[in-house]
C-alpha cells in the first residue's frame, strides 16, 4: 500500500521557521566543495554538530538550491539498530535513489556490474553467491566505486550520508574505500554526525581521523545559534519578533539548539522545567491518545516505517490511521518518506525519547506485532532489510525460540552482503540466545554454512549445532579482520569440545588460532596450536583439514631464515596430499610458495617459470581467492631477484586484473611494490603516484609499507623533514604492532638512511645492528643489501672523525660479518655486494681506484641509476685521492655524470656531494669547449674561508667546543661561535658533525691529531 499523499495535504502550522537562519559560512563551504568537485576533484565534507543543532536543515537548504538539470543528488541515512545492523543501509539508499533518478543513463552507470551491485540493490537481479574467503567484498566495493564514478560522468554528483555516528563497520569501510579510490571524480560526499555522541572509544573516531589526513576532506562544525539567530528563528516560527523576556527565556532554556527552540515554541513557551526527555515528550503527550499509539508504533518500527506495515501493526481503521498520521505530520513529529511509502520521525531525538518512555511490556509487545506482521507478509519491507528487521523485532520481543532462527537468517544475509563485522555481531547474538532455546527449535535450524576447510556435516543437511555456530563466528571474525575475536571464540570452542571425540573440528579451531597467533611476538607464534592440530590428525584419514594444517607448517618452515631440506620435502608432500583430498586451492597455494622460495634461493629461472605458469592458471580458472596473493607475490619476486622491468610489467598487468575483479587491497599492495621498482629504475615521479595510492590504503600492512618507502625516497631526495614524518607515522600506525619479519628491514632501510643523512652515526650503528640481529628472512635479501649499503656508506663518511671512533671497530666487524652471510646468488645482489665492499674498504682506509672501478662496472649492469651514480662518485673521489693528471680528468668526467644523473632523479644530497667534491678539487663541471683551452682554475680557496676560519675549522674537525677553540686561539667564546656559524654557512652544511666529515673526506684543512 502506498502513502495516501493527497490526504496528508492539509496540516497544522509547522513549529519550524520557514526562514533559514544563519549558516552562510557553512553554505559557502559546501558550495566551494561542489565547485571543486565539478572540476573533477572528489571532495568530502564532514559536518558535525550536536543533536538538534541543524545539520539536516543545512543540507536540505543546500540541496534545495541545486538545479536538478545540472547536479545529481542522492541521500542515504545510517540506521540505529545496534547489533542487528542494517549493513550498508545508507549506501544502498544512495544507490537506489540514483537507480531511479538516472533513468536511461543508469545502464551506462551500472557498466556490466549489475550482479555485484545486486548485493546492495536486489532489484538489479540475482547477486552471486558469497565465497568462503570473503573476496567478494572487494569486488562489491569496486563495483560501487565505478557506479558512482560513471554516475558523475556528465554532471556533478552530490552524495549525502546522514547520521554517520550510527554507521556499521562495513559501511564505514566501504565509505573509506570509495573516498580514497575516487580521487578524480565529479563527486561531492557530504556526511553528518552527532559530535556529542562520539565518545573516546566510539568507532567513528579513528574513521574521522583517517579522513583528516586526506587533503580533499574538510570538516565543518555547526555551533549553536547566537541570541540574535534564535530571535530570527522565533520570528520565523511565530511571524513576529519575540519580546525580549520571551527571547531570553527561550535562549536560556534551549542554549541555542535549534530543535529545542522548536520544541519550546511548540509547547507554547510555558514554564517548562523538565529534563530534555520530558521536554521532547511534552509535544507527544499533548496529542490525542490514538495518535500517541501510532507514534509509539513508529518509534519501535525503525528509523523509517512503511505505511502498509504500520497499518498491520497499528490495527486501526484506515481512516483513523490516516487522521493520526496527518496530525503527526502536521505537528512536525513525523515526516513522510515517499520513496519508502512510509514515515520517519522529524528528529531522531524525539524517537529516542519515545522509545525510552515505553514500558518494557509495551516495547516487547509492539516488537512482537511487527515481527508477526513481517513473518506473515515479508513483502511489507524491502528485501535488503527484511532479514535484519525481522531478527531485531523477534529479539526485542523476548521470544528466543523465534529470535534464534531469525538472527541466523540475518547473519547469512549480512554475509551475503559482505558485511562480515555485522554478521559476526549477529552470530554472537545467536550464541547468546542458544542456551535458552529448546531442543526442538534447534533441530529445525539450517545446516552450517560452507567455511574454509571446515569439516563437512554428516549427513550434509544436519542442523547447525553449537560447535558449528562457533565456527561460523570464528570465520566471520577472520573475514572482518577482528583478531581478538577469532582468538576468544576459538578458545571458547576448544574449551567446550572433546578433542578425543571430535578431533577433526578441534584441529580446525586450532588452525584458526595458529593463523592469528603467528604475529604474536609474546608467544610461540602459534606453533604449539599447529603441532597440537597435527597430533590430533595423525591417525585420521586424509582430509582437507590435514592438508591445511600441513600447509601452514610447511609455509612457516619455508619462511625460516635458512629452510632445511626437510621443509622442501614437506611442501612437496603437502602438494600431493592436497591433490589426494581435492583441496586444489591448498595445492596451488603450496606450489606458489615453493616456487617463490626456489626463485629466491637461486633457481630464478625455474622458480619464476613455475610462478608464471601458476599465475596464468589461477587467472584462467578465475580463482579469485588466490589471485590477489598470486599477483602481488609474482611481481614482488621478480623485483626481489633484480628483474625490475619484468616486475613492473607484472605489476601493471596485476593492476588491470585487480580492477577487473574488484581486489582493491591487492591493488594497493601492487602499487607499493611497483613504487619500489620505479624508485630503483629512476622513475621517481611515477613512484610518487603509486605510493599515494598505497598510503591511502585502509589496510595497515600496505599502508605501512608505502609509508616506509615514501620516507626512503624522501631521504634520497634530501627531504629529511618528510622522511622523519613518514617514519614517525609508520611507527605509530603500523610498526608498533607489526614489528617482525620483512617489516623490520623495511623500517631499517628508512631509519638507517635518515640517521646517516642527519649525521646521527651512533644511531646508524644501533639501527643496523638491530635489523641484522633480527635476521634476514626469505624474500628480503634485496632489502638487506640496501640496509648494508647505507650502513657501510655511513662508516666510510665518518672515517677519521674522532667523534665516530668509539665503537667503530665493532661496527665494521658486524658489517663484514653480515656481508659474508648475505646471499649473492642473484646478479643484482652480487653487484651491490661489490659496492658494499668498496664502502667498507674506504671505511677502513684501504680503498683504491680499482675497488671503485669494480663497483662502478658492477652497478652499471643493474639498471639502477642512483646506485650507479653513487659508485661513479665514489670512483671520482678515489681517483682524486690518487692525484694524477689523468685521474683528475677522469674524475671530472665521472662527477659530471653523477651530477647529471642526480639532477634528473632529484637526488639533492648526491648532487651536492659531487659538486662539493669537484669544488674541493678545483674541478669545473662545465663541459670543456671542443678544441679550446682548458678553463682557468678556480680560486685557491673555493669556499672563501679566511685564514682565521681555516684555523677554527681545523679545531672543529678535531672535536673542540667553542670555549676550547676560544682558549686555543686567544679569542672570546662569542667570537668563536660567530666564526663557526660563518664556516657552516660557507660550507653549506647543517652542523659541526657534517662539517668535520667534509674536512676529513676532502682534506680541506690539516686536522690536529692530539
Amino acid at each position: 500500500m502506498s502513502v495516501p499523499r493527497v490526504m496528508l495535504g492539509l496540516v497544522e502550522n509547522l513549529p519550524v521557521s520557514p526562514v533559514f537562519v544563519g549558516r552562510s559560512a557553512e553554505l559557502a563551504e559546501l558550495a566551494d566543495c561542489l565547485e571543486r568537485a565539478a572540476r573533477g576533484e572528489t571532495q568530502v565534507c564532514v559536518v558535525g554538530g550536536e543533536a538538534g543543532v541543524g545539520k539536516s536543515r543545512l543540507l536540505e537548504e543546500f540541496l534545495a538550491a541545486l538545479p536538478e538539470d545540472e547536479v545529481v543528488t542522492a541521500v542515504g541515512a545510517c540506521v540505529e539498530l545496534g547489533a542487528d545492523g542494517l549493513p550498508f543501509a545508507p549506501v544502498a539508499a544512495v544507490l537506489r535513489a540514483l537507480h531511479h533518478r538516472l533513468g536511461p543513463d543508469r545502464t551506462d552507470a551500472v557498466g556490466g556490474r549489475a550482479r555485484e551491485l545486486a548485493r546492495l540493490l536486489p532489484e538489479l537481479g540475482e547477486a552471486p553467491a558469497a565465497a568462503p574467503d570473503g573476496q567478494e567484498r572487494g569486488r562489491m566495493a569496486e563495483s560501487v566505486a565505478r557506479f558512482l564514478e560513471r554516475a558523475a560522468a556528465h554532471r556533478p554528483l552530490v552524495v549525502v550520508i546522514e547520521d554517520l555516528h550510527w554507521a556499521d563497520r562495513s559501511t564505514r569501510e566501504l565509505l573509506d574505500y570509495l573516498i580514497r579510490s575516487l580521487p578524480a571524480a565529479r563527486l561531492l560526499v557530504v556526511a553528518t554526525y552527532r559530535s556529542d555522541d562520539i565518545h573516546r572509544r566510539h568507532p567513528l573516531r579513528p574513521f574521522l581521523a583517517g579522513l583528516d589526513r586526506l587533503r580533499t576532506v574538510r570538516r565543518v562544525e555547526l555551533s549553536r545559534f547566537r541570541r540574535d539567530e534564535v530571535a530570527a528563528q522565533l520570528a520565523g516560527i511565530t511571524g513576529t519578533a519575540p519580546p525580549a523576556t520571551l527571547l531570553d527565556e527561550v535562549f536560556d532554556r534551549s542554549e541555542g539548539n535549534a530543535y529545542f527552540v522548536e520544541a519550546l515554541a511548540s509547547a507554547g513557551f510555558g514554564g517548562i522545567s523538565e529534563p530534555l526527555r520530558d521536554l521532547l515528550l511534552v509535544r507527544l503527550e499533548a496529542r490525542p491518545e490514538a495518535e500517541q499509539d501510532v507514534l509509539r508504533a513508529v518509534a519501535v518500527g525503525g528509523a523509517t516505517v512503511e505505511h502498509a506495515l504500520l497499518a498491520r501493526v497499528a490495527d486501526l481503521p484506515e481512516a483513523d490511521l490516516l487522521a493520526a498520521l496527518r496530525a503527526a505530520v502536521g505537528a512536525r513529529l513525523l515526516v513522510p518518506v515517499p520513496e519508502r511509502d512510509g514515515y520517519r520521525y522529524h528528529h531522531a531525538l524525539m524517537r529516542e525519547a519515545v522509545l525510552d518512555d515505553l514500558l518494557p511490556g509495551e516495547r516487547a509487545g509492539l516488537n512482537r506485532r511487527f515481527a508477526e506482521a513481517l513473518a506473515d507478509d515479508p513483502a511489507l519491507v524491502g528485501p535488503d532489510e527484511r532479514a535484519a528487521r525481522l531478527a531485531s523485532h523477534w529479539y526485542h520481543s523476548g521470544d528466543r525460540a523465534e529470535a534464534l532462527p531469525a538472527v541466523l537468517a540475518a547473519a547469512t544475509e549480512a554475509g551475503h552482503r559482505t558485511a562480515q563485522a555485522e554478521r559476526l555481531r549477529l552470530l554472537e547474538r545467536a550464541l547468546e540466545l542458544w542456551p535458552a532455546v529448546p531442543g526442538e527449535t534447534r533441530a529445525r535450524l539450517r545446516p552450517a554454512e560452507p567455511m574454509w576447510a571446515y569439516p563437512a556435516a554428516d549427513p550434509p543437511d544436519r542442523p547447525l549445532d553449537h560447535t558449528d555456530l562457533l565456527a561460523e563466528a570464528v570465520m566471520a571474525a577472520s573475514l572482518a579482520e577482528q583478531r581478538d575475536r577469532v582468538l576468544a571464540i576459538s578458545r571458547r570452542a576448544l574449551r567446550d569440545l572433546d578433542e578425543n571425540a571430535d578431533p577433526l573440528r578441534a584441529a580446525w579451531f586450532l588452525l584458526q588460532r595458529s593463523r592469528y597467533s603467528a604475529q604474536d611476538t609474546d608467544s610461540d607464534s602459534g606453533w604449539s596450536e599447529l603441532l597440537r592440530a597435527e597430533h590430533l590428525l595423525k591417525d585420521l584419514p586424509p582430509s582437507v583439514v590435514h592438508a591445511q594444517a600441513l600447509a601452514q607448517i610447511a609455509s612457516r618452515r619455508l619462511m625460516e631464515q635458512r629452510p632445511e631440506p626437510e621443509a622442501y620435502e614437506m611442501a612437496r608432500h603437502v602438494i600431493g596430499l592436497a591433490r589426494e583430498v581435492g583441496a586444489e586451492d591448498t595445492e596451488l597455494y603450496m606450489r606458489f610458495s615453493l616456487s617463490s622460495l626456489l626463485a629466491d634461493s637461486g633457481d630464478a629461472t625455474g622458480g619464476l617459470a613455475e610462478l608464471a605458469e601458476l599465475t596464468d592458471r589461477i587467472i584462467a580458472d578465475g580463482r579469485i581467492e588466490l589471485l590477489g596473493r598470486c599477483l602481488v607475490n609474482y611481481a614482488a619476486t621478480l623485483g626481489e631477484v633484480g628483474r625490475l622491468d619484468e616486475a613492473l610489467a607484472a605489476g601493471d598487468r596485476g593492476l588491470v586484473l585487480a580492477d577487473r575483479h574488484g581486489l582493491h587491497r591487492t591493488r594497493q599492495w601492487l602499487q607499493t611494490n611497483r613504487a619500489d621498482s620505479l624508485i630503483a629504475l629512476g622513475r621517481w615521479a611515477d613512484a610518487d603516484a603509486a605510493l599515494a595510492e598505497g598510503r591511502a590504503s585502509a589496510g595497515a600492512r600496505p599502508r605501512g609499507g608505502a609509508l616506509f618507502l615514501t620516507g626512503h625516497l624522501a631521504v634520497l631526495r634530501g627531504d629529511l623533514a618528510q622522511a622523519r614524518a613518514r617514519l614517525e607515522e609508520a611507527d605509530a600506525e603500523f610498526f608498533a604492532t607489526n614489528g617482525y619479519g620483512s617489516n623490520t628491514l623495511h623500517r631499517a632501510r628508512l631509519a638507517v638512511g635518515l640517521a646517516a643523512a642527519e649525521g646521527r652515526y651512533p644511531d646508524v650503528r644501533r639501527l643496523a645492528a638491530e635489523a641484522f640481529t633480527a635476521g634476514v628472512p626469505p624474500y628480503t635479501s634485496s632489502l638487506a643489501w640496501q640496509v648494508l649499503t647505507a650502513a657501510a656508506g655511513a662508516e666510510a663518511d665518518t672515517r677519521g672523525m674522532p667523534a665516530a671512533a668509539p665503537g667503530r671497530a665493532d661496527a665494521l666487524r658486524l658489517l663484514r660479518e653480515v656481508r659474508e652471510r648475505l646471499p649473492g646468488l642473484m646478479p643484482a645482489w652480487a653487484a651491490i655486494g661489490v659496492l658494499v665492499d668498496a664502502w667498507l674498504l674506504r671505511a677502513e682506509g684501504r680503498d683504491t681506484p680499482a675497488d671503485w672501478t669494480a663497483a662502478a662496472d658492477a652497478t652499471a649492469s643493474l639498471g639502477i641509476p642512483f646506485l650507479q651514480a653513487q659508485a661513479c662518485c665514489g670512483l671520482a673521489e678515489s681517483l682524486l685521492t690518487a692525484g694524477g693528471a689523468a685521474d683528475r680528468a677522469s674524475a671530472a668526467d665521472l662527477l659530471r655524470e653523477t651530477v647529471r644523473v642526480a639532477a634528473e632523479l632529484g637526488a639533492v644530497p648526491l648532487r651536492t656531494r659531487a659538486e662539493r667534491l669537484a669544488t674541493s678539487a678545483r674541478l669545473t663541471l662545465d663541459e670543456p669547449p671542443a678544441g679550446g683551452d682548458a678553463p682557468a682554475p678556480p680560486p685557491a680557496d673555493p669556499f672563501g674561508l679566511t685564514s682565521r676560519e681555516r684555523e677554527v675549522l681545523a679545531l672543529v674537525a678535531a672535536g673542540r667546543s667553542n670555549r676550547q677553540i676560544a682558549e686555543e686561539l686567544f679569542i672570546s667564546p662569542k667570537t668563536a661561535s660567530v666564526h663557526v656559524s660563518n664556516i657552516l654557512a660557507k660550507l653549506e652544511v647543517t652542523g659541526r658533525v657534517e662539517a668535520a666529515a667534509l674536512v676529513h673526506r676532502l682534506g680541506l684543512v690539516p686536522v690536529r691529531a692530539d
